[in-house]
């Protein structure tokens, strides 16, 4: 893992881009997983891969974000420049345009049900995008976009380390619904990640979505775990229902998302708020 500083952002500002190297730099107060991210003056943004896995989507998003924008209902990502590996920093990086916003994750003002809603019909957008070129599903969008089971090691592996602390029986017949279809019509631009950290609300409402470094063609499933991880029963009949997609998808995100949740929980000690998402997933099939 690279040390990636705000010194470091500056010095391959100053380097690169030299019409920017008298703009502050800042890290933004949310830092993901793949990336670290950084306010460059009040306009940029500037994405650094934490590590080589992430590498791809830089090229990925700079590519496919200013195509996807056009169709799209809401504000994403702009790309202006792209930085080149330097001494102290070995990967591509990326400047873009700052989208103002809260995350749902941070959000204290959100309409939930028009979330729903509102993020249903983005979903559909994104949707009937038009794929070609697409870079298809696959190790550059994490199998996000592929069929579930890619990952049913992982939740067998899971279920083995939990044992009797969760519901082995009842996750295995999630499971076994999810793997039992697949994607049958034309393969289809996915996120790869919608979660509250990657959504931007602007009073209450949801304005824009980010981070797209998963994104791919493939089966869209894997765009509605949200469904399971946030939305409350009533809104997930909105968000249902504005997705429009079959009850065979559905099971899938299912699977997608116990898969989630099995990998990211801590060995449950037996308080409900540990397992409480897990058992949401068992007892909420929403696909009927």
């Amino acid at each position: 893992m690279v040390d990636i500083t705000p010194e470091l952002v500056r010095t391959l500002v100053a380097e690169q881009f030299p019409e920017w190297h008298d703009l502050p730099v800042r890290p933004v107060a949310r830092q993901g997983w793949d990336n670290r991210t950084f306010r460059l003056g009040d306009e940029l943004v500037v994405r650094l891969p934490s590590a080589e896995g992430y590498v791809a989507a830089v090229a990925k998003e700079d590519q496919y974000l200013p195509r996807l924008a056009e169709h799209l209902p809401l504000a994403v990502p702009t790309p202006v420049a792209t930085g080149q590996p330097a001494t102290d920093y070995p990967f591509p990086w990326s400047v873009r345009r700052w989208l103002p916003g809260v995350t749902v994750e941070e959000a204290t003002d959100i309409d939930r049900p028009r979330l729903a809603r509102d993020l249903g019909t983005f979903l559909v957008a994104l949707r009937h995008a038009p794929t070609r070129p697409g870079p298809a599903a696959g190790a550059h969008s994490h199998y996000r976009g592929c069929h579930p089971s890619v990952y049913g090691h992982e939740v067998e592996q899971a279920l083995e380390r939990f044992g009797d602390a969760v519901d082995a029986a009842s996750c295995r017949r999630v499971w076994a619904e999810a793997v039992r279809s697949a994607w049958s019509d034309t393969p289809a631009w996915c996120h790869g990640d919608i979660a509250v950290g990657n959504l931007l609300t602007t009073d209450g409402a949801l304005s824009a979505v980010i981070d797209f470094g998963g994104c791919c063609v493939g089966d869209p499933a894997c765009d509605l775990v949200m469904a399971w991880t946030y939305f409350t029963a009533e809104e997930r009949a909105a968000f249902r229902e504005a997705v429009g997609l079959s009850a065979d998808t559905w099971r899938r995100a299912r699977g997608w998302a116990l898969w989630k949740e099995l990998v990211t929980m801590p060995k449950p000690s037996g308080s409900s708020s540990e397992t409480h998402v897990l058992t949401g997933v068992l007892a909420d099939p929403v696909a009927g």
